[in-house]
Parts: structure tokens; sequence; C-alpha cells
């Protein structure tokens, strides 16, 4: 951290290969790139970060053997608290209101190919609302594995919607079902009985960094070439060195899977406190979210 204050390049360079955690924090909970840019040592910051999207690819590949699934939030009973928070039994919150819209622009980013549309995680069902009044899609999926929401689904009649899949269970057991079968196929993919979509979006709750790197591994197996997938990029986002971080990282991760990645800045504004009220542990700090457009290469979207 000193030597990138300073700007000592070759320093922090000897470092890093001698095994310095790139990660580490003060007491402040500052990280050494965040030490880089505010000293002004912008060549510093993104050689900090190139390094650490390269460790994280390794350790990506060491932290995925023998990971055991963690199942402890299916089994916590969650509720939706007026219309505009679904928190879990210790106030945690699932989803928010304020969300929403973030959301409209993920649903116009995944719509825009007026497709076959999946959405990995219900929530408040705040998407899947703006995916219906796009209006301009051909089939509409939802996989959602928690058995209160999936009840709050039922209530409210999306089973009944016309041209809605509702899929209750794990998208670790659904996504991967519909993969198999695609590959069971001859040709595959290609198989014009394969069941593939051109829009999907990822937004599921006491998941991490790994899950996401498992779900984006199925993506090539369920999505045409020309489809437009999006997440919610809310992976460190109390620190803004390491959110740039695995902004970088899933952007290379997709792309040895065939994805161009492009992050939109939408403005979002979540400093009221009234925002918070009633929950245990706000999950947003910043002023600016980074939008991802992930398009899988080969094609030009739904056909």
């Amino acid at each position: 951290m000193l030597a990138c204050e300073g700007g000592h390049v070759e320093v922090v360079r000897s470092l890093l290969a001698a095994g310095a955690p790139w990660n580490e924090l003060d007491v402040d909970n500052h990280c050494a790139g965040e030490w880089a840019s505010a000293s002004g040592h912008a060549e510093l910051a993104q050689a900090l970060i190139e390094h650490a999207v390269q460790a994280e690819l390794v350790l990506g590949v060491v932290g995925r053997r023998d990971r055991e699934p963690d199942l402890s939030y299916l089994a916590t009973p969650v509720r939706y608290d007026g219309d505009d928070k679904l928190l879990d039994e210790n106030n945690d919150a699932v989803m928010m209101s304020w969300e929403a819209p973030l959301m409209r622009e993920h649903a116009r980013v995944i719509c825009a190919t007026k497709g076959d549309v999946l959405n990995v995680g219900f929530g408040m069902g705040i998407i899947d609302g703006y995916i219906a009044d796009e209006n301009v899609t051909r089939s509409h999926t939802i996989i959602e594995a928690h058995p209160d929401v999936h009840a709050h689904m039922r209530r409210v009649g999306w089973h009944a919607r016309e041209n809605v899949r509702v899929e209750c269970g794990r998208w670790q057991t659904v996504l991967r079902a519909i993969a198999d079968a695609n590959d069971a196929l001859p040709g595959g993919v290609s198989n014009e009985n394969a069941r593939l979509f051109d829009g999907v979006f990822f937004d599921t709750y006491g998941e991490e960094w790994d899950d996401m790197r498992e779900f984006h591994a199925l993506l090539p197996r369920v999505m045409r070439p020309g489809g437009v997938y999006s997440y919610f990029n809310g992976l460190a986002p109390d620190n803004i060195f390491f959110h740039t971080v695995y902004c970088q990282l899933a952007a290379k991760e997709l792309a040895r899977l065939g994805f161009e990645t492009a992050f939109d800045v939408v403005p979002i504004d979540t400093k009221s406190a009234e925002i918070w009220k009633g929950v245990k542990r706000r999950y947003w700090w910043g002023d600016t979210y980074f939008l991802p457009t992930c398009v899988l290469g080969g094609g030009t979207g739904a056909g």
C-alpha cells in the first residue's frame, strides 16, 4: 500500500511476484489499488487490476474443485414487506424496489432480440414485469428456487400467464438439464429442436462469484448466437476497486466463452436512509451502476 501510494511501480511488481495479496485491506478498509488511484497513479492502478484479474482466473480454476453447494438460503424463510422489500428471517434484503430503474434497463437489453427470454431469480418480479411490458418476447421463462417466492408467484398469477413458463428449482438443476438435453440432440445447439434463449438475465440471492462462473459456463449450451446476456452487477459494491476487478474478470471469462461484453454507466441514488429502513444491512453504496451487455458471437439474435 505504501509502494502504491508513492507510485513505485517496480516495488509493487516485486511485491506481487513474491506473493503479496492484491486484495488486503488496511484498518480503514482501503486496498492497495485504492491507494494507487487516490494518489494519481492510474497506470499502476490498472496494472494492479490486471494482476488481480489474472490471479482470480487462476484461483477460480482451483476454487471450483470439490466445491460444495451452499443451500442454506433455500431453507431460510423469506417474506414480502409491503411493495418495496423482500427480506429473509434476519431482515437482510433479498431484493428491494430501488432496483426498479436498473431492472427496466436490464429488461430492455435482454428483450432487444425479440426472442425467447430467460430470467433466473424472480425475487420481487420487477424485471419479469418489465419483460412482460416489453411485449416483444416469443417466450418468457422464469427459474426460481425458493419455495416461499415460488408460492408468492403462484398467488399473484405468474403460473397462469400466457407465454410464461415457470420452472421451480435451482438453476444448477434446471438449466443443466436443458443444456444436457440440447447436447444430446444431433448437432447440439444447432438442432432446430434445441431449447435455446435469445435473452438471459441472472440475479440470484445467497450465491457468489464462483456460482456465476458455473452459470456462465452453461450459457453457450442454452443460448442462440447473437443472444444477449446480462446480470445484476452487485459484486463488491462497497469497494470500487474490487468492483472494477470483478467487472473486468467477468468480461474476460465471458470472452473465453464467446461473449463480447460492454458496460453502460447508469446513475443510481440510494443515499436516503428511508430506503434502507427496516433492512439489517444495506447492500449498495455507490451512485454509479455498470450495467453489463454480453452478446454471444456467431449470429444476429432470434431466429
